[in-house]
């Protein structure tokens, strides 16, 4: 018996030792531009595929962690049909209601917004889930310019495609050439300028927040980062998907406003347009 508490006494002692050589090594920055090179690194690897090389990233694997989670994170807050839904329903309901009353707020008509409302809740969860997956130290695929560009891009092919759906290429070729001709350049650098834009606003912040995520888990590493991820991890990675997929809704709702009013006023609408021509022609000889 002697022995045994001898022994795990010992134990207990080398662990204590152990424990407290780490706890001061945990406060220790070291290297801190090193350290956070390191975080910020893209995982890369390569895989055979016949004569290719196929490349995998650490944004390609932690994007479908993400999108999975979030696959079955809402479809246990979905639920088997019930006859009065309950509280989790209630709230996905609530969303739905929102997505589609902003839409509308935008000039889509009730059947547009409940239309597009499942693209735009897809942005939403998918980068809300790849967003906050920091929280759990799991660098977010957002780092990677490329992840931005690959969302800007779907969105802005999305907003053009949807909005010849729902106006018609005559109605979209109005929009383009709405309040005068001459702004045809323009919209069409419209169309690079705002998926730019996109990417850019998304990258920045979510770059922004793990490297200075990762600064705070260097330097104080203990409470102190959990506190501070609640707003850069979660609130911030779920205000960036709001925004994404609010401006997403914007930008469709810009052409498919103009769209309508072609479709429902077009003798007003061209006695318009050759009112603006007329005025802008005025000002050009006056100048």
């Amino acid at each position: 018996m002697y022995q045994v508490a001898l022994s795990a006494g010992s134990w207990l002692s080398e662990f204590w030792q152990a424990f407290c050589t780490k706890f001061v090594e945990a406060f220790k920055p070291g290297d801190i531009g090193e350290e956070i090179s390191e975080g910020i690194l893209q995982v890369q690897h390569y895989f055979d595929v016949g004569d290719y090389k196929l490349l995998i990233t650490d944004a390609v694997i932690v994007t479908w962690i993400a999108v999975i989670a979030c696959v079955i994170v809402f479809s246990l807050m979905v639920g088997k049909q019930t006859i009065r839904p309950n509280a989790k329903q209630t709230l996905l309901w609530m969303i739905v209601e929102m997505i589609i009353d902003a839409a509308m707020s935008f000039g889509m008509n009730k059947k547009e917004a409940e239309e597009c409302a499942p693209m735009i809740m897809t942005f939403g969860i998918v980068i809300t889930g790849c967003n906050c997956i920091s929280f759990l130290k799991i660098a977010p695929p957002a780092k990677n310019i490329a992840f931005a560009v690959g969302c800007a891009i779907v969105a802005i092919l999305y907003v053009i495609i949807i909005s010849i759906k729902f106006i018609g290429f005559k109605g979209f070729w109005v929009s383009l050439t709405t309040p005068l001709k001459a702004m045809l350049p323009f919209k069409l650098l419209d169309f690079v300028i705002k998926p730019t834009s996109l990417a850019l606003r998304l990258f920045g912040n979510v770059f922004g927040s793990f490297v200075f995520m990762e600064f705070m888990s260097i330097v104080i590493p203990v409470v102190v980062p959990g506190i501070i991820g609640l707003w850069f991890d979660l609130a911030d990675g779920l205000l960036q998907a709001v925004i994404f997929s609010y401006l997403t809704m914007s930008y469709i709702g810009e052409i498919v406003e103009i769209g309508h009013e072609f479709k429902e006023h077009p003798e007003e609408f061209k006695k318009q347009k050759k009112k603006k021509e007329k005025e802008a022609d005025q000002a050009q000889a006056a100048a």
